[in-house]
C-alpha cells in the first residue's frame, strides 16, 4: 500500500443526506490529520494538503494508527476484519504539497498556523482557485472568522469549524457563524457535522466561541496559581478532576495541545477582549521561549518519555 497516497473508513454512513462528499484539509499536524480521518471514516473523499512532506508522513502514520485501534475495537479479534477496515479507509485520503492539488473539494478546511495573516492569504488564494460551490472553513480557535475572510469574495460560503484535539475522539463540533454566511451553508455544515458523528453547537463569531472563552481564564488561573506556588501542577490538575469530574486536568490539556498554542491564544483573546485574565503568563512564556511545549516536544508542565 502506498502510504502516501491514501485512506478511510468503515462504518460509512452512505445513506446520508449529508451533501458534502469531497473534503479537503490544509494542514497536516494533529487537528488536520484528525479531520481527514473522521471525514473519511464517514465515507467521504479526502485530501491533506501541506507543503511540508515529513508532516504528512507523520499524518499518515497517525492516521494508520487510529484507524488500526479504532477497528480492534469494532472487530475484536477478527484480523482480517481489521485489515480490510483500515485498507479501505486508506482509500479514501490522498496527500499532496499543493494547494491546487486540493481546491476541487466541497468543503475545504483550513487546519494550519493560529496566526491571521497566513490564513487571510491562504483563504484569499483558496477563494480565487474553488470552484464556486465550495464551502470554505476555518478551525481557528479564537482568531475572529470575519477577520480571516474579510479579503474573500464568498463570505455567503465561509464559515467556523472548531474541532478538539483529539479528533476522532472529541465529540464536539463548534460550528462558527460569520456575518455574512448564508443559511444554506450553515445548515450544510451543521449536517455534515452531524454526518462525521460530531455533536454540533453554534456560537455568532465572538471572541473564543463558547470553549475557549470559558477555557481561557480557567487554564490562565491554574497557570498563576502554578506560577505562585499555591499547589503543585500534580495536584492541581489531580483536583479538577476528582472535584469537577473533568477528564484532564488543565496542564496535562495544555501539555497536550502545546503550551505554544496555549500562548496564542491567550494573545488573540487579550486583543480582542481586553480582559486582564488574558494578560501574558512569565511561566508560560519562559517554557514557550525555552521550546518546552508540551508533549510533541518532550517536556512542557510535565515531562514526557520520548
Amino acid at each position: 500500500m502506498n502510504k502516501l497516497s491514501v485512506l478511510t473508513r468503515a462504518f460509512s454512513s452512505s445513506s446520508s443526506l449529508n451533501a458534502v462528499k469531497t473534503v479537503t484539509v490544509v494542514g497536516g499536524g494533529l487537528m488536520g490529520s484528525g479531520i481527514a480521518q473522521v471525514a473519511a471514516q464517514a465515507g467521504q473523499n479526502v485530501t491533506i494538503v501541506d507543503l511540508k512532506l515529513e508532516l504528512l508522513e507523520k499524518a499518515w502514520t497517525s492516521i494508520e494508527q487510529n484507524l488500526t485501534r479504532v477497528a480492534k475495537k469494532v472487530h475484536k479479534d477478527d484480523a482480517a476484519k481489521i485489515e480490510t477496515f483500515v485498507q479501505d479507509a486508506a482509500s479514501r485520503i490522498k496527500v499532496s504539497t499543493k494547494v491546487e492539488d486540493g481546491v476541487n473539494a466541497d468543503l475545504i478546511i483550513e487546519a494550519i498556523v493560529e496566526k491571521l495573516d497566513v490564513k487571510q492569504e491562504l483563504f484569499n488564494k483558496l477563494d480565487l482557485l474553488a470552484p464556486e460551490h465550495t464551502i470554505l472553513a476555518s478551525n481557528t480557535s479564537s482568531i475572529s472568522i470575519n477577520a480571516i475572510g474579510a479579503g474573500i469574495k464568498r463570505k455567503d460560503r465561509f464559515g467556523g469549524l472548531h474541532f478538539f484535539n483529539p479528533v476522532p475522539i472529541m465529540r464536539l463540533l463548534e460550528v462558527i457563524k460569520g456575518d455574512q454566511i448564508s443559511e444554506q451553508t450553515y445548515q450544510t455544515m451543521m449536517e455534515w457535522g452531524k454526518s462525521i458523528g460530531k455533536t454540533c453547537i453554534t456560537c455568532k463569531d465572538t471572541p473564543g466561541f463558547v470553549v475557549n472563552r470559558l477555557l481561557g481564564p480557567y487554564s490562565a488561573e491554574a497557570l498563576r496559581m502554578y506560577e505562585r506556588g499555591d499547589a503543585k501542577a500534580e495536584d492541581i490538575d489531580l483536583a479538577m478532576k476528582l472535584a469537577c469530574g473533568y477528564p484532564m486536568g488543565p496542564f496535562e490539556l495544555a501539555d497536550y495541545t502545546g503550551l505554544d498554542t496555549k500562548k496564542a491564544i491567550l494573545g488573540v483573546m487579550l486583543e480582542a477582549t481586553g480582559d486582564p485574565v488574558f494578560r501574558p503568563i512569565p511561566v508560560l512564556d519562559r517554557l514557550v521561549e525555552e521550546g518546552k511545549l508540551g508533549r510533541k516536544s518532550g517536556e512542557g508542565i510535565y515531562k514526557y518519555e520520548k
